[in-house]
């Protein structure tokens, strides 16, 4: 079995936006700019948000965390994105989630311009990715896709189950899928025989919050399994994959930790420089 080691594969990624950030800059005499708000003192999120400005100043970017506590009023925010916006030195915005929940989730997301949305979840992004045209990518499926292709280059043909339906996952994932000429099932929780859904997969995507869903009998030789479950459990930090079971039958399978997850902030990075390449256009 391929262990499907995320970390290299981020780190490979890295460098080839590292050069390519040094080509832009001696081009444009400017690099592309990320600027996170994070709203509130959770550990994760203050977690992911180091990790992210870490990897963007490793690459090249220019890197700002602009953070606001739990009382922030949803107008300063909104004011704020608006402001960023119409920042020409700033390629891309990302409001780390979850939200206080005075604060409306959607309309944080739609305040964001389109075209500096790096999570790809703006409605107009969303639209554009499922029309098949030019978009931003929600950046957990993107490091999944690029994964899978690492793997396997041609996905022509191949018959794809996605267990889970999120609009961070599920759905974007199977998009990505579609252009590759994939036929892409999409199951969830509420799904009748789930197991046989995954036994007729080439390639399984999980990605529904449960831990250990997927069974080593749920899926047969030559299977390419991709995790994106994180849940904590007794036994500590596990998938939705039943890891030791399903390592037995699978031709590729990624870890949990160590997978997705570095590639989800890698791909924010190369979000943030597609951001300013079409800006510069």
């Amino acid at each position: 079995m391929i262990l499907i080691d995320g970390k290299k594969a981020a780190a490979e990624l890295r460098q080839e936006l590292k050069h390519e950030v040094t080509g832009l800059k001696a081009k444009y005499n400017k690099v592309p700019g990320l600027t996170v708000i994070l709203i509130g003192d959770l550990t994760p999120s203050q977690i992911y948000v180091r990790n992210k400005e870490k990897s963007a100043n490793e690459v090249g970017l220019k890197s700002e965390v602009i953070k606001y506590p739990d009382s922030v009023e949803e107008k300063t925010v909104l004011e704020k994105i608006k402001e960023l916006n119409k920042d020409e030195t700033v390629s891309g915005i990302l409001v780390q989630l979850p939200l206080p929940k005075h604060i409306d989730k959607q309309k944080v997301i739609e305040t964001i311009l389109p075209s500096k949305d790096v999570d790809g979840f703006h409605p107009t992004n969303v639209g554009n990715l499922s029309s098949g045209y030019e978009s931003s990518v929600p950046c957990t499926p993107l490091g999944c896709y690029l994964l899978i292709k690492k793997v396997e280059p041609n996905l022509n043909g191949k018959k794809a189950v996605i267990v889970g339906r999120s609009n961070l996952n599920g759905k974007p994932m199977t998009q990505l899928l579609l252009k590759e000429n994939c036929t892409v099932t999409i199951t969830h929780s509420k799904t009748k025989d789930l197991k046989a859904e995954c036994l007729e997969a080439d390639i399984i995507v999980a990605a529904v919050g449960i831990p250990e869903l997927v069974k080593g009998d749920w899926v047969k030789k030559d299977t390419i399994v991709i995790d994106v479950g994180i849940n904590k459990t007794d036994k500590g930090i596990v998938g939705d994959v039943d890891f030791d079971e399903v390592s037995k039958n699978a031709k590729a399978l990624t870890p949990v930790p160590g997978g997705v997850g570095p590639m989800t902030i890698a791909c924010l990075l190369k979000n943030t420089i597609e951001c300013f390449k079409r800006t510069q256009i």
